[in-house]
């Protein structure tokens, strides 16, 4: 009976939290292979699903102008961009352009290179880049932040991780965490105490749900296709999850389908997520 009230309250509190626009949108990697066949089908797709604000993973083939244009003509903006740590590394002025056109208030860090284990000497290297992407693009106007894949979550013999060097040297001024909650779980990391452990640095999340019975993957960023499910009917806690997101800022809730099917998949969970308060 308590647990039930406890996650009564949850629910309660998330449709609550949920009040302000919090947006539900499409990271477009989920329809990757529509978006490949037709940008332009794909854009009309992502515009019948329901979605107005989407997170883009490249342009396929367009120029980023084109590519605005289709987003444009379907009555879509592109909140969000996913460009590579390499790229600005070596050319963030071409990046911070091609963000400006395609109208992105945020510049996302999806994956940080490395070999073998992501190592705190790692974090290191990376949090001093971070750092200097999120100053330049501070001053072009643009948000910077980084997207957790779980290999940052190996602890090391403290019991620290890397990712606890990533929040300690980078400035919260400068440098924002979108946490994509499959990943955390799938690192044996619970979102909830994350959240609680840095209530200042989540600013966006990546919805995707891993099915009931599925254990911890480890820390190698990959999973079973399996793995992925709808919304709603997996093992996370969404309730708790969504409504601890808003508490600490959160503002911007992005679907990542990786089912196997995620043109069927996507529009229950929307219908889900709807029930928590949070819609497109």
């Amino acid at each position: 009976m308590k647990s039930k009230l406890i996650a009564a309250l949850a629910l309660l509190s998330a449709t609550a939290f949920a009040a302000e626009p919090n947006p539900v949108g499409l990271q477009l990697w989920s329809l990757r292979h529509e978006m490949e066949a037709s940008v332009s089908d794909g854009m009309a797709l992502v515009r019948k699903m329901g979605f107005t604000v989407v997170e883009s993973a490249g342009t396929y083939k367009m120029t980023p102008a084109e590519f605005r244009a289709q987003a444009d003509a379907h009555g879509i903006k592109i909140a969000c961009g996913h460009f590579s740590y390499d790229r600005l590394l070596t050319e963030p002025d071409s990046v911070i352009a091609e963000a400006k056109v395609l109208g992105v208030s945020n510049v996302i860090v999806a994956w940080i290179p490395h070999k073998g284990d992501f190592t705190v000497d790692d974090a290191h290297v990376a949090a001093k880049n971070f750092n200097k992407f999120g100053a330049a693009l501070k001053a072009a106007g643009i948000g910077f932040g980084f997207h957790t894949h779980g290999y940052e979550f190996k602890p090391v013999a403290d019991g620290s991780s890397a990712f606890d060097v990533l929040l300690k040297e980078t400035d919260p001024k400068l440098v924002f965490v979108e946490m994509d909650v499959f990943w955390v779980v799938a690192a044996g990391q619970d979102p909830v105490a994350l959240l609680s452990k840095y209530p200042d640095r989540f600013k966006m999340f990546h919805v995707k749900d891993m099915r009931k019975g599925a254990t911890a993957v480890g820390y190698s960023g990959g999973a079973p296709v399996e793995d992925n499910v709808i919304v709603g009917q997996g093992r996370m806690d969404w309730p708790a999850i969504i409504s601890k997101g808003l508490s600490v800022g959160a503002n911007t809730f992005f679907i990542e389908d990786e089912t196997s099917d995620p043109v069927n998949n996507i529009p229950p969970s929307l219908t889900y997520l709807a029930t928590l308060g949070l819609k497109p």
